[in-house]
């Protein structure tokens, strides 16, 4: 049960996630990756398939209740939280509100979806542009946590290139950059083969490996299909590949020493 994309995901989740995390909403997208590239990395991701149940916040048998599809937005609490993001993007990246993929693709109730964001942005925000809905995700895990979690996977290891004959993500470029930092950024097409929902459009992943053992996570996705979706996908990532790499060496999304 291997799949470098998804490790990333579970690296991610918990760090600033809401109660049901985005570990239940990539849940299906996660299942079908899992089954069509079963040799791709560790056997921690087995987690990431978890479903509504097995996850905290809800008690056995428990099944989250109607939100609107506008709680999102009322989730954030904390507008302040995209208007910085939005400073930090091109002008013309589209409207940005800050959201909560629980509340819309699991029906997830506000208290339900709480969050406790570890790095300044963390967070899952909503990309408009061209009458399209894609999404950033930021999330941020400490050096702690990522040794807690990750068990014995190194999260510097080179995934552009990876051993045992497992295919190597696409367009996967890995760069070592000055101060021990090292970035890595690679492509999913979500080709959604076996019909799973929701179905995510193409995606771009990013993920900086800090000196102090800190990592930074942040998913461009182009949004999902299905009967929850806030719009059609977009047409291109809500940022370019160069514009995500300008993002992931902004100091600005950093832990605050």
């Amino acid at each position: 049960m291997n799949d470098v994309h998804d490790l990333l995901a579970r690296v991610a989740e918990d760090a600033g996630q809401p109660v049901i995390s985005t570990r239940a909403v990539y849940a299906g997208a996660a299942r079908a990756r899992l089954r069509r590239r079963v040799a791709v990395s560790a056997a921690a991701l087995a987690a990431v398939a978890v479903g509504a149940a097995a996850l905290p916040g809800l008690a056995p048998g428990a099944k989250p209740q109607e939100s609107s599809v506008a709680a999102p937005a009322e989730l954030a609490g904390n507008k302040g939280r995209a208007d910085r993001l939005v400073k930090l993007l091109p002008k013309d990246v589209g409207s940005v509100e800050q959201v909560s993929l629980a509340v819309v693709i699991k029906h997830a109730t506000v208290e339900q979806a709480e969050e406790h964001p570890v790095g300044p942005l963390d967070g899952q925000y909503a990309v408009r542009r061209d009458g399209g809905v894609g999404y950033l995700t930021i999330n941020t895990m400490d050096a702690k946590s990522v040794k807690r979690k990750l068990g014995g996977f190194e999260p510097a290891a080179d995934i552009c290139k990876p051993t045992n004959g497992e295919p190597r993500p696409t367009e996967c470029v890995r760069e070592e950059l000055p101060g021990g930092s090292i970035l890595t950024i690679w492509s999913d097409a979500n080709d959604n083969a076996d019909g799973g929902t929701p179905d995510w459009g193409p995606e771009l992943t990013a993920r900086l490996t800090l000196p102090d053992g800190s990592l930074l996570a942040v998913r461009d996705s182009t949004g999902f299909v299905s009967d929850r979706s806030q719009g059609p996908l977009l047409k291109s990532t809500p940022l370019t590949r160069a514009q995500l790499r300008t993002l992931m060496l902004n100091p600005k999304l950093r832990i605050k020493k």
